[in-house]
């Protein structure tokens, strides 16, 4: 057993993450600094997110043929040219609107790749490493909470200090740390390695790969309604993120420090709810957990911060929220490796995650839009509303129960899909 090849896709996620922290902050209040417009920043969302479902709807099976390792190294390096280019341009005097907004459409484009690269080696890593995946899961969430706190702390901190151009050079040497580490110490890992089939590669045969993570997706009720219920609350978090609370922080917080003290709070707390459900979690009903955390840190934070023009209320708010966030995903990525063969996961994570975020554009564009129209305390009420209706989702539908079958899946699941080729194969539950 070796525990090298998992530390390095944590420390590579770690400062990966750190350094879109610095973006997440960093581009919407160079936009606002720059335009002064809520709505160009929602545009600006917009075009980044767009191209994420592309990539996450067709990449399972080219993070496959081209090695999980190297696609995570490509990704890295390309959104790291791409973030550096602004600052880079807009010194130079020649950054225009729409250079910025294909900039970000790129980094989009190859970010998600990456992240799904990494995330799907975690069951091989973890056993490599002898731990469990419930445990792995919740230290890769940890690991990743703490970077968003001291990214958006240190995004805050240096954008008062030396304005946001620093920022996004800063996150361009982060993604190329990233790269490097998983570049030199993933290597020989057969999991990180082309996983080739014995077919001809051929449009066919992707056609077919990427049919069969789909099919297996809409199969299975309990996959399906979590990409439904975090479809849309991607998109109204993103509206949240590049909209709404920047222009909030702007016009009665006090600034860019506030904005990132507040994201540092959430992602801290949100770091110590992932640890925490590392070591009680799985005592507890996972269902019961899920819906609680998520009605905690959902419209809690938007309602709070449409009434109220001071720090301190949503400061609280959001180390609440935080708590539950932090819970969330170590619950849905052990379903995932539970209920997906390790043959299909490259697939199956592609084609959630493309519908996770097929709402993401809309959301930054429509609180933009919202905040021009109405103001942001209506444009809040709006989104948290919505968030709270949303979350109510896992104690209304049955099909939610299958959370707790950590060791089961249902006979529809376990049925071999149309028209594959592949053996019969049962994902693994990780060792109670």
């Amino acid at each position: 057993m070796s525990r090298r090849p998992f530390t390095a896709v944590l420390a590579a996620n770690t400062i990966s993450i750190a350094g879109s922290s610095l973006t997440l902050i960093g581009v919407p209040w160079f936009v606002l600094q720059t335009t002064g417009s809520a709505g160009r920043a929602g545009v600006v969302a917009f075009c980044a997110t767009l191209p994420i479902i592309v990539a996450a709807l067709v990449g399972g099976p080219v993070i496959d043929r081209l090695g999980r390792r190297r696609v995570s190294v490509a990704s890295d390096v390309i959104c790291g040219l791409a973030v550096g280019a602004i600052p880079l341009l807009h010194h130079s005097g020649v950054l225009e609107f729409w250079m910025l907004c294909a900039l970000m459409a790129l980094g989009g484009l190859v970010h998600t790749p990456g992240l799904t690269a990494r995330s799907v080696l975690l069951p091989n890593l973890a056993e490599h490493a002898g731990t469990t995946v419930a445990r792995a899961a919740s230290l890769y969430d940890a690991v990743s909470r703490g970077a968003r706190m001291i990214g958006a702390a240190l995004a805050g901190v240096l954008i008062a200090a030396f304005g946001a151009e620093t920022v996004l050079l800063l996150d361009a040497v982060t993604f190329g740390a990233s790269a490097l580490l998983v570049f030199a110490l993933l290597r020989g890992v057969p999991a990180a390695e082309p996983q080739r089939g014995g077919e001809k590669v051929s449009f066919a045969v992707y056609r077919a790969e990427l049919a069969e993570g789909w099919t297996f997706l809409t199969r299975s009720r309990l996959l399906l309604g979590i990409t439904l219920m975090v479809m849309t609350t991607n998109g109204l978090d993103q509206g949240w993120s590049s909209v709404l609370l920047p222009v909030h922080a702007r016009d009665a917080l006090g600034g860019a420090t506030s904005m990132g003290l507040l994201v540092a709070l959430f992602g801290g707390c949100a770091l110590l709810g992932a640890l925490l459900y590392g070591v009680w979690g799985e005592r507890f009903p996972r269902r019961i957990v899920f819906a609680a955390a998520f009605l905690a840190s959902g419209g809690t934070r938007y309602a709070v911060a449409a009434v109220t023009d001071t720090t301190l209320p949503l400061a609280v708010t959001m180390a609440l929220a935080g708590l539950g966030a932090g819970m969330l995903n170590p619950i849905l990525s052990t379903v995932m490796y539970e209920q997906v063969p390790e043959r299909l996961r490259s697939r199956v994570s592609g084609v959630t995650t493309a519908g996770c975020e097929l709402a993401m554009p809309v959301g930054g564009l429509a609180a933009g839009l919202l905040v021009d129209g109405f103001g942001v305390a209506h444009a809040l009420l709006v989104f948290g509303g919505v968030y709270l209706l949303t979350t109510l989702a896992p104690l209304v539908f049955p099909a939610w129960r299958a959370m707790e079958r950590g060791d089961a899946l249902s006979r529809t699941e376990r049925s071999p899909l149309p028209g594959s080729t592949r053996e019969e194969s049962s994902p693994h539950p990780s060792a109670r």
